[in-house]
């Protein structure tokens, strides 16, 4: 694999990490839904997270989605390192 695209979409893969944690951050924040960087935010974070919801079985107030999202990306991020190499 070319490393500079390997690098490329591990960085991608960081950016993806970082807008799934900012959602969690912002879970805990008395910010509106309705603010430009929360909205921007769901909107990166919503087709990741979503889909591992609805798999997941309910566990009453917490959401282990954003966690189970983490894991995959940061199994993927070791995935492309070992492809680079």
């Amino acid at each position: 694999m070319n490393p500079i695209i390997a690098d490329i979409f591990k960085y991608f893969l960081y950016a993806l990490m970082f807008t799934v944690i900012a959602r969690s951050i912002l879970s805990w924040l008395p910010i509106s839904i309705g603010h430009p960087v929360a909205v921007f935010i769901r909107f990166l974070s919503d087709p990741l997270i979503d889909p591992v919801r609805r798999l997941m079985p309910r566990t009453g107030a917490f959401d282990f989605s954003p966690v189970v999202v983490i894991i995959v990306l940061i199994l993927m991020v070791n995935i492309v390192d070992r492809l680079r190499s």
